[in-house]
């Protein structure tokens, strides 16, 4: 398989565009003509008209500040689909399930979901904790979940689709850039102190120690909903890194952008590279406290392309002209997409036909063209954004397509 490949056209990657330009589906798949027993032979909720999906996110909670946009993305492209025929002639239904920032939460929702309301797919999670929670249910229950999130990588699950970007996608490309761009040599990590942060840095510091040569020269990780980095920032100060690599999520980007600012380490005297705030968080810091400061990631609303510029008018349509979308949004909003053209592949809802049909499928998305690969996860483009004032992000740097590899040899 060639990465060029990812780029001729097909029917299917045309739907997207189609609908996003609001063109109407002249020959409809009719549910009559794909008979209920045929589709669902395991028990899913699935009638002659509807097909029910669960969405499992933080509704509320530190993760919220995060979390929204991929719940709104996903609505989207539902109404979208809905408004367009739905999937194998049936409307989609959707039950929301909020997992409140909180991990057996999400466990707890993601079985009912799965046992009681026997939902055909659910597009759900953002922390690998929220994930990891979750996963064991899946597999039990022969769920079939979408994730959106770039995350560390190491897993690979027959009932996941991972949206987002593993680790050779985002970190070590990432590190890669500042490297080269900046002749950066010493590195802090700081991270919130859960499974993505640590892992994450396990394999940041693998890269910089190993390939780069360099040195991390501190490695911090602060509680979820963390207001008080004053001893951290001192600590930074002390060290003068080349690079702070930050990973710290939710609300707490809030509190630590602004003190950073506040104390005076602003983009003009520190370089500061994160993977993990896009235009969601962004919003909640202040585009003032983020100026000139960098993050690695496969999607900005500011990219330019028809496909884009249409999603991006549609989202800011339904949910107001201020409203931002960032990676993890974008990547939601792929889901339901991918889930319905492999639910057409394959003219069944059954999860084990639905998976078998994935592999292969591509999508003309608002971060440009993208293809399931058989390890479940997408090929997928480096970006570096360097954020403004109105937070949103100048793209100073694209790869080429990145072929996913969750297990890289080295790193595990």
């Amino acid at each position: 398989m060639k990465p060029h490949s990812i780029h001729q056209p097909t029917q299917r990657r045309k739907i997207l565009g189609l609908i996003l330009a609001g063109a109407l589906v002249t020959h409809p798949i009719l549910a009559a003509d794909y008979p209920t027993a045929k589709v669902n032979t395991t028990g899913l909720a699935v009638t002659d008209t509807t097909v029910t999906v669960g969405q499992l996110h933080s509704a509320t909670g530190t993760m919220a500040i995060s979390e929204t946009g991929s719940i709104e993305a996903e609505q989207l492209a539902i109404d979208q689909i809905n408004a367009a025929g739905g999937v194998l002639g049936r409307q989609i239904k959707v039950i929301k399930e909020d997992g409140a920032s909180d991990w057996p939460t999400f466990a707890e929702k993601a079985k009912k979901l799965l046992v009681n309301d026997k939902v055909a797919s659910v597009m759900g999670c953002w922390t690998s904790a929220s994930r990891k929670a979750v996963l064991p249910i899946f597999e039990k229950e022969n769920g079939l979940l979408y994730y959106p999130t770039f995350y560390e990588g190491l897993e690979q699950s027959k009932n996941v689709f991972y949206e987002g970007q593993e680790a050779t996608q985002q970190i070590l490309a990432g590190l890669d850039w500042i490297a080269k761009e900046k002749k950066a040599k010493t590195f802090y990590l700081i991270g919130s102190d859960y499974i993505w942060p640590r892992t994450s840095n396990k394999i940041a510091r693998k890269h910089i120690e190993n390939v780069l040569k360099g040195t991390v020269v501190g490695e911090e990780y602060y509680a979820l909903g963390q207001t008080q980095f004053g001893s951290l920032i001192n600590k930074i100060k002390l060290k003068k890194p080349d690079v702070i690599y930050a990973i710290i999520v939710g609300g707490s980007n809030v509190s630590f952008y602004k003190q950073l600012k506040a104390a005076g380490i602003t983009a003009d005297k520190q370089t500061l590279l994160t993977i993990s705030v896009t235009e969601d968080e962004a919003l909640g810091i202040g585009g003032e406290n983020l100026v000139g400061f960098y993050s690695a990631m496969k999607y900005f609303q500011s990219l330019q392309n028809p496909t884009n510029e249409t999603f991006v008018k549609a989202f800011k349509a339904k949910y107001g002209e201020k409203s931002v979308i960032g990676d993890v949004t974008q990547a939601a909003y792929e889901g339901p997409w991918l889930w319905k053209l492999a639910c057409e592949k394959a003219c069944s809802f059954d999860v084990d036909k639905v998976v078998a049909a994935s592999p292969g499928i591509e999508l003309d998305a608002p971060e440009g063209g993208v293809k399931i690969h058989q390890n479940h996860h997408l090929w997928s483009k480096l970006r570096i954004g360097q954020w403004g004032a109105d937070g949103q992000a100048k793209v100073l740097y694209e790869s080429g397509l990145i072929e996913p590899n969750p297990f890289p040899k080295g790193y595990q």
